[in-house]
C-alpha cells in the first residue's frame, strides 16, 4: 500500500513516470534493500509496459472463473438485483424465468453515457485488453441488449480517473454486434492500475445498456511481500499444463506411453466426422487384455468440444499415474494392478478444434459444443428410458418385463438415423468392454449429476430415480465432497442454480431433462454405472488456471476410480467343467435392476455396505442364491457361483456331440416326464370338473 500513487502511469505512457512514484515513509528513513530492489523491479515492469516492450500474453482477471469476487465489481447504477454488477461476468447465463434474480448481465438503470462497470483488481495490474459480451436471456431472440462502443478508464484510488488514449485522443473501442459473441478490445498501450472501468458510449438502439465482461491483465509483484512464494497457487506436480489441440494431444499420449510402456496402451475406438481418431489411453498392469476378476473403468471427456477442462484433466491424469507408478506411490500402484482404466480425453475432437481456434476467452458459450454435423452428443444416444416406461405401462404380466440390457431400437441403428459417428463408436466401445463404472466430464457448472437424466412424460424437470438411487448418490457425493471448489461452503453459484443447497449433487432429471443421455444409456444397455461431473463455471479456462484446476480435481478423480471396487464381485462357473458362464443374470433382492456376467463369467455389482441376497440365473442352468455381505472397506466382497446344468441342457449338449445318454440322466429325464404328465393330467381333470359343474348349473 502506498507504493504507487502515479496517475500518469496509466494508459498514456508518460515520460516523467519516475517523478510520479512516491516511496512509503519507511523507505525514506532506513530503506530495506530487499524491498527497494523489488520496488525498482516493479518500476521497470511499469516502464517496459508503457513503451510496448512487454509482449507476453496476460491472463484473464477472473470474472468468468469467479476468481474476482462480487465485492470487487461495482456499477454506476443497475435496473434490479438480478441485473446487478455481480452479473456482469463473461459468459454468465440467465435464469429460466423472466425477472429472475439470476439474470444474464449487468444492466444500467439509465440510458446515458455516464454509466460504468468497475472492477477492483485488488493489486497493481498491467491491463492489456477488455472482452465484452451482451446480455444472456431466455428471450435472446426477442430482447437484444448489448453495448456497441465504449471507453475505458483506469485509476489507483477511484477518485482520479484517466482515460485510455489512442494517441492524442481518448480511445473509443468497438463493442458487440449481437448479444452472444465475445469481442476483444486491445488497449493501445497497456494500463497499469488497480481499478478499471468500462464506460458505454452507444448501445443497440432498441435495447438498453447491458454487458458481460472479462479483463485481461498481468498482476505485478508486490514489493511489500517479502515471502512471495507463500501466495503462489497451483500444484507441485510437474505436468504439461497447457491446452492441447489434436496434434499436441497425440504427442502427449505417445510420450506417456513411451515413458510407461509396461502399464499403458493407446488405441482408437473410431473416427470423428472429419476423420480425427478417438484415442483412448488404457492403463493396467497387463494392458491390452481383460483380466478375470479385474473391473473395467472409464473416464470420457470432451463430449461437448468447448468444455475443455475434462480433456486436460485426463491428459494430466495419465501423466500423473505414469509418474507416480514409477515413483512407487502405493496408492497408484494398487490402483493400476487392480483396475483396468480407460481414458478417452476427446469424444468430440472436431468440436474442440473449432473452439481451440477461437481461444479460451473468445469462444463464447456454445461454439464447438456440437459435432461437425451439428449434433449434440449428450442427446444422441438411444432413448431407452421411453422404451422401458412404455413397456411397464403396456405389459400386463409384470414377470415378462426386463429391467436391464434393453435392446437398441431398430430405427436408431438404420443408416438414415441422425446418429453421430462419434456416438456410434462409443456405443460399440461400451458393448465390447464390460465396463463397471464411468464418469462423463463436462464444464460450465459445478455439480455432479446422476441418472436418470430424462424425466417421465417429458416434464421439464422432475426427480426421476433409478433403482440404484442410493449408490448413485454415494458416487456423486464421493466426487463432489473431495473437489476443492465444490466442497467450499463459501463459493458463489456459477450461473443461475445454487447447487450448494443440494450438497453439489443432483438427480440429472431434477436439474433439466436430457433425453438420449450417455448416462441413462449406459445404465439401461450395459452393466456400467455412470455420472456426469460439471467441473467448472468456465467451460474453457485459461491455461494459467489449469494447475489450480488439476489440484482442485486430483483427489476427486482418484477416489472416484477407487469406487469401482465397492460392492460384490465374482465368477459364475459351470459346476462340472469349471468353465465361466457368459450372460448369467445377477439379481439383487429388492433392487429392480440386474446385471450380467462378462464373456468369461466374471461380474461386478456395485452396492453400498449391507447384507444382500444374490440370485444368479443362466439359460440351461438351475438358479443359485446366496447371501453376501458388503463391508465398508475399499475392497469388494467375493461371491462366486457354481451353477448346475438342467437335464434338458445336458441332453442337448450330449446329442449335439453324438454321445450316449448316461443312465443317471435317463432316469432324471424319465422322472421329469412323469412329473410333467401328472401335472398335465391334473390340469385336464380340473378343467373337466369345471365344465361339468357349469353344465349342471345350466341344466338346473
Amino acid at each position: 500500500p502506498g507504493v504507487l500513487n502515479a496517475q500518469t502511469s496509466i494508459c498514456q505512457g508518460s515520460s516523467n513516470l519516475a517523478h510520479e512514484i512516491h516511496f512509503p515513509a519507511e523507505f525514506s528513513s532506513n530503506p530495506n534493500q530487499t524491498h527497494l530492489s523489488k520496488l525498482i523491479n516493479v518500476f521497470r515492469i511499469i516502464r517496459k509496459s508503457q513503451v510496448g516492450e512487454f509482449d507476453q500474453e496476460c491472463p484473464p482477471l477472473g470474472l468468468e472463473s469467479l476468481k474476482v469476487k462480487d465485492s470487487q465489481i461495482q456499477a454506476s447504477s443497475y435496473k434490479r438485483m438480478g441485473l446487478g454488477p455481480h452479473r456482469g461476468r463473461l459468459n454468465i447465463q440467465s435464469g429460466v424465468e423472466d425477472g429472475d434474480i439470476y439474470d444474464g448481465a449487468w444492466c444500467a438503470q439509465y440510458k446515458d453515457q455516464n454509466q460504468w462497470l468497475q472492477i477492483d483488481a485488488k493489486k497493481l495490474t498491467r491491463f492489456t485488453a477488455v472482452i465484452l459480451q451482451g446480455r444472456s436471456s431466455i428471450w435472446r431472440y426477442f430482447i437484444l441488449d448489448y453495448v456497441e462502443t465504449f471507453k475505458v478508464q483506469v485509476s489507483n484510488d477511484t477518485i482520479k480517473w484517466k482515460p485510455c488514449m489512442n494517441g492524442t485522443e481518448e480511445a473509443v473501442f468497438e463493442g458487440n454486434k449481437d448479444s452472444e459473441t465475445p469481442v476483444l478490445a486491445i488497449l493501445p498501450k497497456p494500463a497499469v492500475a488497480q481499478y478499471i472501468r468500462i464506460n458505454p458510449q452507444t448501445w443497440f438502439k432498441n435495447g438498453t445498456i447491458c454487458l458481460r465482461a472479462e479483463m485481461m491483465g498481468c498482476e505485478l509483484p508486490d514489493p511489500n511481500n517479502i515471502y512471495p512464494w507463500q501466495a503462489e497457487e497451483g500444484t507441485k506436480d510437474k505436468l504439461d499444463f497447457r491446452h492441447h489441440n489434436y496434434k499436441d494431444m497425440r504427442k502427449l499420449m505417445k510420450s506417456v506411453n513411451e515413458m510407461c510402456p509396461d502399464i499403458t496402451h493407446i488405441y482408437s475406438i473410431g473416427k470423428s466426422y472429419m476423420g480425427l481418431k478417438l484415442y483412448v489411453m488404457e492403463i493396467s498392469d497387463n494392458p491390452g487384455k481383460h483380466e478375470l476378476g479385474e473391473p473395467e473403468f472409464r473416464y470420457v471427456a470432451g463430449m461437448h468440444g468447448n468444455e475443455v477442462l475434462g480433456r486436460e484433466l485426463l491428459l494430466n491424469l495419465m501423466e500423473y499415474i505414469c509418474h507416480e507408478y514409477k515413483r512407487g506411490n502405493q496408492r497408484i500402484v494398487h490402483l493400476v494392478k487392480e483396475t483396468r482404466i480407460h481414458l478417452l480425453p476427446s469424444m468430440n475432437p472436431d468440436g474442440y478444434e473449432m473452439a481451440y481456434k477461437k481461444g479460451s476467452e473468445l469462444v463464447g458459450w456454445s461454439r464447438g459444443r456440437y459435432s461437425y454435423e451439428g449434433i449434440d452428443m449428450n442427446h444422441n444416444f438411444a432413448d431407452l428410458n421411453t422404451v422401458m416406461w412404455d413397456a411397464i405401462e403396456l405389459e400386463t404380466d409384470k414377470s415378462k418385463l426386463i429391467n436391464h440390457y434393453f435392446p437398441i431400437p431398430e430405427y436408431y441403428t438404420s443408416e438414415d438415423a441422425m446418429v453421430a459417428p462419434e456416438t456410434r463408436a462409443v456405443i460399440s466401445w461400451m458393448q465390447t468392454i464390460p465396463f463397471v463404472l464411468s464418469a462423463n466430464l463436462h464444464g460450465g457448472e459445478l455439480v455432479v449429476t446422476y441418472p436418470f437424466d430424462m424425466t417421465k412424460d417429458w416434464a421439464p424437470k422432475e426427480h426421476t430415480p433409478t433403482p440404484d438411487e442410493s449408490f448413485f448418490r454415494w458416487l456423486a457425493t464421493v466426487y463432489a465432497s473431495t473437489n476443492h471448489v465444490m466442497s467450499n461452503p463459501d463459493r458463489r453459484p456459477c450461473h443461475n442454480e445454487d447447487f450448494l443447497r443440494y450438497n453439489n449433487i443432483i438427480n440429472g432429471a431434477n436439474w433439466h431433462t436430457v433425453p438420449g443421455s450417455m448416462n441413462d444409456f449406459s445404465y439401461l444397455h450395459t452393466n456400467c454405472f455412470e455420472v456426469t461431473v460439471e467441473l467448472s463455471c468456465d467451460k474453457f479456462p485459461h491455461a494459467s488456471e489449469l494447475p489450480i484446476e488439476w489440484e482442485n480435481n486430483k483427489e476427486s478423480l482418484l477416489v472416484y476410480m477407487e469406487q469401482v471396487h465397492r460392492g460384490i464381485k465374482g465368477v459364475v462357473k459351470d459346476k462340472d467343467t469349471e468353465a465361466g458362464i457368459a450372460d448369467a443374470i445377477i439379481k439383487v433382492d429388492d433392487i429392480d435392476h440386474h446385471i450380467r456376467s462378462a464373456f468369461d463369467g466374471d461380474f461386478w455389482r456395485l452396492l453400498n455396505p449391507g447384507d444382500y441376497d444374490i440370485t444368479v440365473t443362466a439359460e440351461g442352468y438351475f438358479p443359485a442364491t446366496q447371501s453376501c455381505r458388503v463391508e465398508y472397506e475399499h475392497y469388494p466382497t467375493i461371491c462366486d457361483f457354481h451353477l448346475t446344468k438342467t437335464p434338458k441342457q445336458r441332453l442337448r449338449e450330449i446329442l449335439a456331440k453324438g454321445g450316449k445318454i448316461p443312465k443317471d440322466l435317463q432316469l432324471r429325464l424319465r422322472q421329469l416326464r412323469i412329473r410333467k404328465l401328472r401335472a398335465s393330467t391334473k390340469l385336464i381333470n380340473q378343467r373337466r370338473a369345471s365344465q361339468q359343474r357349469r353344465a349342471r348349473g345350466a341344466h338346473n
